[in-house]
C-alpha cells in the first residue's frame, strides 16, 4: 500500500472508531483484531491484510469499499479507470479496484485480481449487512463458503448465500480475475 493511501487509511479507521465512541480495546473486541494491531494501522505503522480490513469493516458495519473509498457513495456521472480507488494487500499481492460504489442505488462493484497461489480469508462478519455475487472474468477460483467449495472457471458467477467466513483461492499458476457485485442492505 502506497504512504499516502496508509495514511489516509490510518486516519479513516480511527475515525470511524472514535466516532462510535470505541476504544482501542473495544474495536478490538468487535473485530476480533488484536489491538496491538489495530493500533499500528492507525499510526500508519503497520498495512492491514485482506483478512485484517474485511474484520475491521465488518466490524464497523462498513463494506471493505466504503472504508476504503475516498468519495462519497453517490455520485454522477463517469468513473474513469484512473479515478477508481485501488487497494493491494501487503501480504498476497491481492489487488481490488472499486469500480462503482452506488449511484443512487446500493450497488458496489470491484474488480478483484488474485494472483496465482494466493488465498484470501473473509470473514463473515463482512457479509452480515450485504448480499454479493462473483463473476470470474479470468482465470479460475476456488471459492469456500462455509464448508461448501465452489470451482469457479472463467465466465461462471456465484451468488452467495447466507454470511460465512469465505476464502477466495486461487490454486493455478495464472492470475485469476474477478467481479464482486454487492448489493448493501439498506434500513
Amino acid at each position: 500500500m502506497e504512504d499516502d493511501t496508509t495514511a489516509w487509511l490510518s486516519a479513516r479507521l480511527r475515525r470511524e472508531r472514535e466516532m462510535r465512541g470505541w476504544s482501542l480495546g473495544q474495536f478490538a473486541e468487535e473485530s476480533g483484531v488484536s489491538k496491538a494491531m489495530i493500533s499500528k494501522i492507525e499510526r500508519g505503522e503497520a498495512s492491514p491484510t485482506a483478512t485484517v480490513l474485511g474484520r475491521l469493516s465488518g466490524a464497523l458495519s462498513l463494506t471493505v469499499s466504503a472504508l476504503l473509498s475516498r468519495t462519497p457513495s453517490v455520485h454522477h456521472g463517469v468513473r474513469t479507470h484512473a479515478t477508481q480507488p485501488l487497494w493491494s494487500d501487503p501480504e498476497t499481492g491481492y489487488d481490488r479496484r472499486q469500480v462503482l460504489s452506488g449511484q443512487k442505488i446500493p450497488l458496489e462493484l470491484v474488480e478483484v485480481n488474485l494472483p496465482a497461489g494466493q488465498q484470501v480469508t473473509m470473514p463473515a462478519a463482512a457479509f452480515t449487512f450485504i448480499q454479493q455475487a462473483i463473476w470470474v472474468l479470468e482465470g479460475s477460483l476456488l471459492f469456500h463458503e462455509g464448508d461448501r467449495v465452489h470451482k469457479l472457471d472463467q465466465g461462471d458467477c456465484l451468488e452467495l448465500g447466507p454470511p460465512q467466513d469465505c476464502i477466495f483461492h486461487n490454486q493455478s499458476h495464472e492470475n485469476c480475475r474477478y467481479l464482486v457485485a454487492v448489493v448493501r442492505s439498506t434500513p
